[in-house]
């Protein structure tokens, strides 16, 4: 079935690759016009700095884009800062949910944070919805629904205006396929649509932070969360002081500085 899920949307996974090598240094006006082949060249020479240097100016200037993220999460890795690798890998997750790849990396740079989450506490059927929902992107899913709606209508007519029987009842299955498959598709989209556009999702980017009762130094320490991970901002109203949410529902206030949005 999975296979089918995948030949169906066309899916194929997006894959890069680069070569450690010796670090090197480029004055940063050189950076300037270069494209992304010359981050990937430094990239490829061990010179991580250039590298992510080439990658942010491109994402600053030219528009962002799932693979200039996931290049910059990688050369972050390799250089080290784990939360900002996390960060870009999720950012690229957040363009094109369907890449094997970053997903495959995101797990390996969180296995290398302090902070050990586990989604066990979700139902296997909400973990087995969202694999599917990952499937594609929000636009592959856009045009599936479409494409469902128009053949959902090819099998009413036939159902309407069939002249044979065992015509009728392959348009009867056909229209309450599609029309599962329609509504299946939207949902998905609206899900990538709001992973988009509602960006309450946010990654650690200090060594450690405690979380407050209250946001301001004063407050009772609740807990301690370490860079790299995943929280949701439930709070966004205070410019100095987010409120924050984990997994399991625990709240707390950090300094807007602590964290980054996704």
């Amino acid at each position: 079935m999975k296979h089918f899920i995948y030949l169906m949307l066309l899916f194929c996974p997006l894959a890069a690759c680069a070569q450690e090598g010796q670090e090197g240094s480029v004055a940063p006006a050189a950076i300037e016009g270069s494209g992304k082949a010359f981050g990937d060249d430094a990239y490829s020479k061990g010179d991580y700095a250039t590298a992510i240097s080439a990658y942010e100016h491109l994402i600053a200037n030219e528009g962002v884009a799932p693979e200039l993220y996931y290049n910059l999460g990688n050369a972050y890795y390799k250089s080290g800062e784990i939360a900002k690798a996390i960060l870009n890998y999720e950012r690229a997750l957040l363009l094109d949910p369907s890449d094997s790849d970053t997903r495959f990396n995101l797990e390996l740079a969180r296995t290398k944070t302090i902070d050990k989450v586990s989604d066990g506490f979700k139902l296997f059927l909400t973990q087995w919805v969202e694999s599917v929902i990952n499937v594609a992107s929000m636009h592959t899913w856009a045009v599936i629904g479409a494409a469902a709606f128009i053949l959902m209508l090819v099998a009413l007519l036939l159902l309407f205006f069939g002249k044979s029987v065992a015509l009728r009842k392959a348009a009867m299955a056909l229209s309450v396929l599609m029309l599962v498959l329609c509504l299946f598709s939207n949902i998905a989209a609206k899900h990538h649509y709001d992973a988009l556009n509602v960006r309450n999702m946010a990654i650690i980017m200090n060594a450690s932070v405690t979380a407050k009762s209250t946001p301001d130094d004063s407050g009772t320490s609740l807990f301690v969360i370490h860079e790299g991970r995943k929280v949701r901002v439930s709070d966004d109203t205070m410019k100095e002081w987010k409120e924050i949410e984990l997994e399991d529902g625990t709240v707390g206030w950090i300094p807007t500085s602590a964290l980054e949005i996704i």
